[in-house]
């Protein structure tokens, strides 16, 4: 398999495709021109050479080989999942068509329910990464960064972007697979570029200024549908972690209880709290310090248990006695 290191400037399936960045900096321009106390502060060497952005940069650079090296290879496509809940549905309930709606219909909800189950889907196994004590472990990677920037997107373990890509398998097969057999070959879907409408809509809005300190807020009501890039920033401080799990859309975060709004957030502080910090400051530490955690709190709970254990037959023993 090719690796290419510019894909991802090329490719309008990633985050940071050319058009992506530059409609970020046209809306960091126009936002910096409003707000010029904050112009000193992007622009500044410091924030850009900062130790935790030097390291994204290199792990962006990992990021790319191992993906293409290990991840993908072992990682089931769309396809696969759309084949397979298709013939499923065919075992069970046989040939079926519906043919009441027209070839524009059947586009237009295809892709509205594609967009809409893969962002719900997003939200929850966003939300489970924080709440899970040994996923946390390998989220903490992630949430390590002390400053962001775009490619702070990448810096994620490579057991949590198997598991983002096995959610986007499962979510997108499974509508494709339902569609196909309800429709047949009606199925479409509308795209730019090959990229679902809404989310190529929603990324040319400033996606790539969550991962960044222009603190750019969309006011209270449209909060509560999408997410703004100072509410992503918003959960990566260290006292609003647990809010604001949303990718796209805030309704998921709005219904479940999980919504911070950026209007009266003020002093965001990125990163883990200090003793934990000290974990990922290099590419050893974002790779096996989550591993080091979880077999150290596997071993703690095997050490309270057999702890706990003999307690108890010691207790026993002495009432027996």
């Amino acid at each position: 398999m090719e690796i290419n290191p510019f894909e991802y400037l090329m490719n309008p399936h990633k985050r940071i495709y050319w058009i992506f960045l530059l409609s970020s900096l046209v809306v960091a321009f126009v936002f910096l021109k409003c707000h010029p106390k904050q112009k000193r502060i992007i622009l500044s060497k410091k924030l850009w050479l900062h130790p935790s952005n030097l390291l994204d940069y290199g792990y962006f650079i990992f990021f790319i080989f191992f993906k293409v090296m290990v991840i993908l290879p072992i990682l089931m496509s769309a396809k696969e999942v759309a084949l397979f809940v298709n013939i499923t549905l065919l075992d069970q309930y046989g040939f079926v068509r519906i043919e009441s709606f027209s070839y524009i219909q059947i586009m237009a909800l295809f892709t509205l329910s594609v967009f809409i189950l893969s962002d719900f889907t997003r939200y929850w196994l966003h939300r489970l990464l924080h709440f899970v004590p040994w996923l946390w472990e390998f989220h903490k990677v992630h949430h390590s960064a002390k400053v962001l920037n775009p490619l702070t997107f990448y810096r994620v373990h490579p057991v949590e972007s198997l598991l983002f890509g096995l959610r986007y398998s499962l979510s997108i097969g499974l509508v494709a697979g339902v569609f196909i057999f309800l429709f047949g070959s009606l199925v479409g879907i509308y795209d730019i570029l090959g990229v679902n409408l809404f989310a190529f809509m929603f990324s040319l809005l400033g996606s790539n200024l969550r991962h960044s300190h222009i603190k750019l807020g969309f006011g209270n009501i449209v909060e509560r549908f999408l997410i703004s890039p100072l509410q992503h920033q918003i959960h990566h401080s260290k006292n609003h972690v647990n809010t604001n799990f949303g990718g796209f859309l805030s309704t998921w975060d709005y219904l479940f209880g999980t919504l911070t709004l950026s209007k009266n957030t003020t002093n965001i502080k990125f990163g883990l709290e200090k003793m934990q910090m000290k974990n990922f400051q290099n590419l050893y530490g974002l790779l096996f310090s989550p591993f080091i955690a979880i077999y150290n709190q596997i071993k703690d709970k095997n050490f309270m248990l057999y702890f706990v254990t003999m307690c108890k037959l010691q207790r026993l023993k002495r009432e027996q006695q």
